[in-house]
């Protein structure tokens, strides 16, 4: 079976606190620079509207806590109760990853590309770990050191 070469992200909870509080998980920056070396694609898949994400994503990159990359970076159009990986342009189901912290979004029969992390939630410790883990765990799924 081929390597994943697509990582679809999620945005709150996973990267950021909220779409309202917006606080950047620590380790952002370094998180997305070293995905983007890892995979020759990166989608934003997110229950959160384009239009706002795309505001959320000027304001990271305006405060330096993401790269200027991400403010453009390719984003998941889709509907439905799950986030299935098939509304994934361009991209088999089997070379593609996610990494969520809602296991209700993970589409039947995708479990295996489910990547978990744990949610960032209130209080929003700047000691949080989580991107690290998930990290970790990509260059495992990856067979890469």
């Amino acid at each position: 079976m081929p390597r994943p070469s697509v990582l679809t992200l999620d945005l709150e909870g996973t990267l950021i606190s909220n779409s309202m509080s917006q606080i950047p998980r620590p380790g952002l920056f370094a998180f997305l620079e070293e995905c983007r070396a890892l995979f020759s694609r990166i989608l934003i898949f997110t229950a959160v509207r384009e239009d706002r994400f795309r505001q959320i994503a000027h304001l990271l990159v305006e405060e330096r806590v993401a790269p200027p990359w991400f403010a453009t970076v390719e984003f998941v159009s889709w509907e439905g109760k799950t986030k299935d990986l098939r509304f994934v342009q361009d991209a088999l189901v089997h070379e593609t990853l996610l990494v969520d912290d809602f296991e209700a979004y993970v589409h039947p029969g995708q479990e295996s590309q489910w990547v978990k992390v744990d949610g960032f939630d209130f209080p929003y410790s700047d000691k949080d770990e989580g991107l690290a883990r998930v990290l970790s765990d990509l260059k495992l799924r990856l067979c890469v050191a």
